[in-house]
């Protein structure tokens, strides 16, 4: 498995090694991809794209409630998909897979695979039609400026905000060989990457340049959630929830009330914050405040990400496939 180094191996445990073969064989359409791991999700204007293992893409115009499984160019794992607008989208995967839609994920084409590597990426960030960031295993970073045609790996070399006050002791040792695991951007144009082994990273000039921030303690990180101008959170093993308020440079544990590993977070339509993670663990805030309340989904799956659909609802999509809760269910 991929994340050698990461709990968040478990939602992968069911998976066979990603080959060559597998890189270049389509998906095969199955009945049951709804049901499957799935790992990541996004909005294409109002349709919804989702994304998981044995290169399962499936699509919803219809607020989530049926699903239309798409073939794509390979049957590797994909871990993430994002779109800039409702037709330009990308998704990547294991092999260092990389995908590109120009028509709202009707379509797929491989524009990017490095099987031979066996580095899996992690997650993508579309900046606009023609710039994208793919980070995964072992400090890949890979970036394209033509809109997904070419691609250029850069060496990820962050320099410490503030070395006296970086309380992880990995990062000096093997940076290059961290798994990032989520990239997430401002509203002021800020980066973020979540790394294993106690590590966080800003960039202030669109990803030219990376600085580690100050770590809370030493376990992976899974994501990071900025909102607002300054404020971000940053979440990861056993239930592990930290806030900061000035961009990530100095922060405050959240009790969460659990041990589970959190996995994702987002910020709901009305200001709320919602994170979630294994054993349906789900974490809530009102507008404006860093108190969070835990619920339980009954079923328990392991959550990987959540998306806020047009009506409010949320799609939960993880080891369970995909999972559609009202929010009125949701308990605050």
């Amino acid at each position: 498995m991929v994340r050698l180094l990461s709990v968040l191996t478990v939602l992968l445990l069911c998976l066979a090694s990603s080959t060559a073969a597998q890189t270049n064989q389509s998906s095969v359409i199955a009945p049951l991809a709804p049901k499957s791991l799935l790992l990541d999700g996004a909005a294409a204007g109002e349709a919804v794209v989702v994304v998981g293992e044995r290169g399962h893409v499936l699509k919803s115009v219809d607020e989530g409630q049926s699903w239309r499984q798409i073939s794509v160019p390979s049957r590797v794992t994909l871990t993430a998909v994002h779109f800039i607008d409702a037709d330009y989208g990308v998704v990547v995967g294991h092999d260092a897979v990389i995908l590109l839609s120009q028509d709202g994920g009707e379509s797929w084409q491989l524009v990017y695979h490095a099987p031979e590597a066996e580095t899996p990426l992690l997650d993508v960030h579309m900046h606009s039609r023609k710039s994208i960031t793919a980070i995964g295993g072992y400090g890949l970073y890979l970036d394209s400026n033509d809109g997904g045609s070419t691609w250029a790996a850069r060496e990820f070399q962050p320099i410490q905000l503030n070395k006296t006050e970086v309380q992880t002791g990995y990062a000096d040792t093997f940076v290059g060989d961290l798994h990032l695991n989520h990239i997430a951007i401002s509203k002021t144009d800020r980066w973020y990457i979540a790394a294993e082994a106690g590590t966080l990273y800003r960039s202030d000039d669109q990803g030219q340049s990376w600085l580690q921030l100050p770590s809370p303690y030493e376990g992976s990180f899974f994501g990071t959630l900025p909102i607002g101008n300054n404020e971000l959170f940053a979440f990861g093993l056993q239930g592990r929830l930290f806030y900061s308020n000035n961009t990530g440079e100095s922060w405050q544990r959240i009790d969460t009330g659990t041990q589970a590993t959190l996995t994702n977070a987002l910020v709901l339509q009305d200001g709320s914050i919602f994170v979630s993670g294994y054993s349906g663990s789900m974490l809530f805030s009102n507008p404006d405040e860093v108190d969070f309340k835990l619920n339980q989904l009954e079923r328990r799956m392991g959550v990987s990400s959540s998306i806020q659909l047009k009506n409010s609802d949320l799609l939960l999509l993880g080891t369970g496939g995909i999972l559609r809760l009202p929010l009125e269910r949701l308990i605050r």
